[in-house]
């Protein structure tokens, strides 16, 4: 272990955490962020009585390992979970917003759902598992749920999550937990049904599910991951690839327009899948191809913020817009609904997101037109009756959420032939293990176990 120094591409979410869990381990590491910060797209902005997100708004404690994170993690930065009133969920429906179904009772009498759909979403647990290992996520719920579920419950969910479409998302790789339920018990009710009872008689922990940020906001989760994780960090390091050398890496990098060079034993890259062939100029052509094809939706994502709110109640964890509705937003969050001092007294925080894959065009838009887009769609769906918001603030991302299409099952096949090759090299990063927060915690936690053996 004496012997282990570890090179990871990348100081976001990802990186940091990778560089904390190997440091538990008395692993040295080594970031290399090509930005003058880390953190990736996670970064929290005070200003005038608002704090806001320039990224991710908020993350689900969906495993063990992110919530022992924050544990650990704790004297420099505090895990703060959702009011009770972040769990009502928005749905527009036909020109109202409709709370998502979170019972027995409401599920009956929910107006989101046709009374065919109904019943046949009492009907799932009988129905036989489907048999296409690429079947879409739209495909999937059609067959399983009906039409107006996958509306009105999948399609803004993806929306919210991936900014996806349903059609080429594939469920084995975009909704993996989902997939393997109906293939393990033939049914997503029953399995997890079943699922919860093995845990319970095998006392394995399960994570709370909670929505989280940190007090303050997730730029402390960055902060604290810095400071624990007693790696060396270079940022603003340009045109870094990354060589083989018999059985070492050599890691070249500009870095205050010196060239620069270091020797790894290991090599961890976390960086997007377009990225890599720059990363890694040696890849075939092939491999090249096929990580430069890669979809990642684009996203603005709209910071509003008012000192005095007169619009619609909005205790709420927010509002989904479904793509059959034809409005110009994908959905609004309620920052200031969920969490603590996001906004002055009696004021808001809403966080508004727009394109993704089935608008592309949204992101080419100028600031005007979008600011424009926005005021007319929350007047309309918020009845704000006057829009004279104190803060605006509008962020682009032109490859802001991995695609998980078909395309994929290529990716993933052509990792594992790179590492098979390249020993004590681990692609890691969003283009595989899921897209969410405590999923990259997750992947960190696991690569560190690995190279911890």
């Amino acid at each position: 272990m004496q012997k282990t120094h570890v090179a990871i591409i990348g100081g976001g979410l990802t990186g940091l955490s990778i560089a904390y869990f190997l440091s538990q381990r008395g692993i040295s590491c080594t970031i290399f962020e090509q930005h003058d910060r880390c953190g990736g797209v996670i970064s929290t902005i005070h200003h005038d009585g608002f704090t806001f997100e320039c990224g991710p708004n908020t993350g689900v404690l969906g495993n063990v390992e992110i919530e022992k994170l924050f544990d650990e993690l704790q004297t420099n930065c505090t895990l703060e979970t959702a009011q009770k009133s972040a769990k009502v969920r928005l749905i527009w429906k036909q020109g109202a917003w409709r709370a998502l179904p979170s019972g027995l009772w409401s599920a009956i009498t929910t107006p989101l759902f046709t009374f065919f759909d109904k019943l046949r979403i009492l009907g799932e647990p009988f129905r036989k598992a489907g048999i296409n290992p690429n079947e879409t996520v739209y495909e999937l719920v059609l067959r399983r749920m009906g039409k107006s579920f996958h509306d009105y419950a999948v399609a803004p969910f993806i929306n919210g999550v991936y900014a996806g479409n349903t059609k080429t998302l594939v469920t084995r790789f975009a909704l993996a937990k989902l997939y393997a339920l109906e293939q393990t018990y033939g049914s997503f009710i029953r399995g997890a049904i079943a699922k919860a009872k093995y845990n319970k008689k095998n006392s394995i922990p399960t994570p709370s599910k909670q929505v989280f940020t940190c007090k303050g906001g997730l730029q402390n989760l960055i902060t604290a991951l810095e400071k624990n994780s007693k790696a060396t960090i270079f940022t603003q390091c340009q045109n870094v690839l990354v060589e083989p050398f018999q059985n070492e890496y050599n890691v070249r990098f500009t870095l205050n327009g010196q060239q620069e060079n270091k020797t790894f034993s290991h090599v961890i890259t976390t960086c997007n899948a377009y990225s890599l062939p720059r990363v890694l100029p040696w890849l075939s052509t092939y491999h090249t191809q096929i990580f430069e094809s890669v979809e990642y939706a684009p996203v603005v994502q709209v910071a509003v913020g008012f000192k005095n709110w007169n619009g619609m109640n909005i205790q709420a964890f927010g509002g989904l817009v479904p793509p059959c509705e034809n409005r110009d937003i994908l959905g609004v969050l309620f920052p200031s609904s969920m969490f603590g001092n996001r906004a002055p007294q009696g004021g808001a925080m809403l966080s508004v997101f727009l394109g993704g894959m089935l608008r592309p065009d949204i992101i080419h838009k100028t600031d005007d037109e979008i600011t424009a887009i926005v005021a007319r769609e929350l007047q309309h769906m918020l009845f704000i009756p006057h829009w004279n918001p104190d803060l605006i603030r509008i962020f682009r991302y032109t490859h802001a959420i991995v695609q998980y299409t078909k395309h994929m099952e290529q990716v993933f096949a052509s990792i594992d032939e790179i590492e098979h090759t390249h020993t004590n090299l681990i692609i890691a990063g969003s283009v595989r293990n899921g897209i969410g927060m405590a999923d990259r915690v997750l992947q960190a936690w696991n690569i560190a176990q690995r190279l911890s053996i």
